[in-house]
């Protein structure tokens, strides 16, 4: 069957693409190309487009052939969500509306949905289960909250099987030339500010955590790729109808921790330049989101497999290959 991916040219899309190909799956891209890159994408068919084009979207199920679709697209920053909160409402919860209306129109009958770990706001639990209330406080959080609803109502009303993958933090690199090249995520955040020869920023130092500083669940995003492999291939074959299900690894880092970790790999581990610099909390940042991931290997097999040293190795060779060999020192 073929798959329609949106977000495909992203950074988590391309992984996912490049994993489903490597799965024997047939794929078509979707991208609006605002952050995505279809260079990522070799021999893969890529639809420049919105999913709030529906009539696009009906027409690229139709031509080629649609049977599932894989969602990513979408707006996925917190402290903007929090600036632009109908931005957020528009592309977020409308494109997913629009893009299951053309879907399901075209014959659709699987449908997996790239949600957040942001749709538990901040839980007051060690570990985070499927079953710990959504309370989100931010509205990427509540956009993403409201897509899950969203599927749920449409699939009791149509028959629609899904899955609704909601990830921690995404890190890590597959291969180089699918690296996350933004810094809007911590990993490439801290690259960025070290390859200025400027400090790492950590926003945030009196939580109520055992530094002091945010915890989280960072999972590699080649998991998360093989997350969604699984989940759709489930759905394919009629093993599964409905799913919703935390992807991380279980296991808590802090973003001081993570800071350090990154800074062994980079070799600015002892050098005063590249110390941290704390700066006052962002609006919407939870202190503590650690994933339980018993569900999703209870319903798919699934497990993260990879390193926290691994994510950060991995992510470190991409950028040097994007941005070229760099010379690390201070201002």
């Amino acid at each position: 069957m073929t798959w329609l991916v949106t977000g495909g040219a992203g950074y988590i899309g391309a992984h996912v693409v490049a994993a489903m190909r490597a799965a024997g799956e047939a794929v078509v891209v979707l991208d609006d190309l605002s952050t995505g890159d279809p260079q990522r994408l070799p021999d893969v068919p890529v639809v420049q487009g919105s999913v709030l084009d529906g009539d696009l979207v009906a027409r690229t199920v139709r031509q080629q052939r649609v049977q599932g679709v894989v969602h990513l697209a979408g707006k996925k920053q917190v402290e903007e969500s929090v600036r632009r909160p109908l931005l957020y409402y528009k592309e977020n919860v409308e494109g997913l509306r629009s893009l299951l209306q053309a879907s399901l129109d075209g014959g659709v009958e699987t449908f997996v949905f790239s949600s957040s770990a942001a749709v538990y706001g901040a839980p007051d639990v060690d570990l985070v289960t499927e079953a710990t209330p959504t309370e989100p406080v931010n509205p990427y959080g509540w956009s993403k909250l409201i897509g899950e609803r969203l599927l749920a109502d449409v699939a009791a009303a149509t028959g629609l099987r899904y899955a609704a993958l909601r990830y921690f933090n995404v890190a890590g690199s597959a291969a180089p030339e699918l690296t996350d090249r933004g810094a809007a995520n911590l990993v490439p955040m801290v690259f960025q500010q070290l390859t200025a020869g400027a400090r790492p920023l950590v926003f945030g130092a009196d939580y109520d955590t055992p530094d002091g500083t945010c915890v989280r669940d960072f999972v590699h995003v080649a998991d998360v790729a093989s997350a969604h492999v699984a989940a759709a291939q489930a759905l394919a074959a009629g093993r599964l109808d409905t799913l919703t299900a935390n992807v991380g690894r279980g296991d808590g880092v802090s973003v001081l921790e993570m800071v350090q970790r990154i800074r062994a790999v980079t070799g600015t581990a002892d050098v005063e330049w590249a110390e941290p610099l704390v700066l006052a909390r962002r609006a919407g940042d939870p202190p503590r989101v650690v994933a339980s991931v018993d569900c999703i290997e209870r319903a798919l097999g699934w497990r993260a497999r990879e390193s926290v040293e691994e994510m950060v190795s991995s992510a470190w060779h991409g950028w040097v290959r994007t941005h070229g060999e760099v010379a690390l020192s201070g201002r």
